[in-house]
């Protein structure tokens, strides 16, 4: 059975990027699809650091993240957009989750999977110009991402105070998002 771990990029409490990672992760739960929507805050981790990693190995947090990606087949990303390129928190994770520890294959937590990307601001471009580096980035680490994407202005109008995605249009499209991945994974499960 396919599986697919849904995450933002952000470590921020009620993240708008967290909101929308949660809605397409509930369009891709499709039978025969596994999916876990995992909070970045619960995950802390240092900034990457050969030094650190050669004193004391790879932090905890950034093990039981690496471990999630290891078990997953495709991954929801949602990613805020700072100053025209993707967050430092999915760049540093990214970072921790790349290193080869023994027994792995180089980049094996990345190399041959699937990602759907997305993103959301307040602003009037919704996050697009972080996608474009972040596409870059994941194609180079080994992965396959979705050519479809989605960037969602305004969000902070079309999220509820529970942080739920409230507008009809851009849940449909975000769960569209989420289901294309899905139904990308279970036909190459076939």
């Amino acid at each position: 059975m396919p599986k697919i771990l849904a995450f933002a990029g952000s470590g921020r409490k009620n993240s708008y990027n967290f909101s929308i990672a949660k809605c397409a992760a509930t369009g891709a739960d499709i039978d025969g699809v596994d999916v876990t929507v995992i909070d970045m805050s619960a995950f802390d981790m240092p900034l990457f650091n050969e030094d650190l990693e050669a004193d004391s190995g790879m932090p905890e947090n950034a093990k039981k993240f690496k471990q999630l990606l290891l078990e997953h087949d495709g991954f929801i990303i949602a990613s805020p957009e700072y100053n025209s390129g993707y967050s430092a928190v999915l760049k540093n994770a990214i970072d921790w989750a790349s290193r080869m520890e023994d027994g792995e294959k180089p980049l094996q937590a990345f190399k041959g999977k699937y990602a759907a990307i997305i993103a959301a601001s307040p602003g009037g471009l919704g996050g697009i110009r972080g996608l474009v580096p972040l596409r870059m980035l994941l194609g180079n680490i080994g992965m396959f991402v979705l050519p479809n994407q989605l960037a969602v202005s305004g969000v902070n109008k079309l999220v509820n105070e529970q942080h739920e995605v409230s507008d009809e249009k851009t849940a449909k499209n975000l769960k569209n998002i989420g289901r294309s991945l899905a139904e990308t994974l279970v036909q190459l499960a076939k």
